[in-house]
């Protein structure tokens, strides 16, 4: 069973995008969360996130999650929205390291996932058009 971990600032956002989409086209031998490195326990995914789920077809149940020790041991695989919350991954949890990648560059790329928080619908709509090939990419590695 492979285990993804998909981290973001808030866990609100696009953490919880990205866990919904490779959840939506992942089997069974994967497993998927996200969490946060500043997160609130239990908020839910911000309006703007679930709208466009839903826009997509998919449901939004999401409940915000601090990254702990016990999500990092959980992860096969840490997945991060940017270079930013992949050094504070590894400042926390060093002996994380060989698991810990930023989105774009374990799909053999660079750059930051742009940040939708408290822009329009529009900016999220742009957030999701940035993350879903990526997942894409990553469903490929992984199997």
């Amino acid at each position: 069973m492979i285990h993804v971990l998909f981290v973001c600032t808030g866990n609100t956002c696009r953490s919880p995008m990205a866990e919904a989409i490779l959840r939506k086209r992942c089997g069974e031998n994967i497993e998927v969360k996200s969490a946060g490195i500043f997160a609130g326990e239990g908020t839910p995914a911000s309006p703007n996130t679930a709208q466009v789920l839903q826009e997509k077809g998919m449901e939004c149940q999401h409940s915000s999650s601090l990254l702990t020790q016990d999500l990092i041991e959980w992860a096969t695989c840490i997945l991060t929205m940017t270079s930013h919350h992949k050094q504070a991954i590894l400042y926390s949890f060093p002996q994380s390291g060989d698991k810990v990648f930023t989105l774009k560059e374990y799909v053999d790329g660079s750059g930051d996932v742009s940040d939708p928080f408290g822009g329009p619908i529009e900016i999220y709509r742009e957030t999701y058009a940035e993350l879903e090939p990526l997942i894409e990419q990553v469903l490929s590695k992984l199997k």
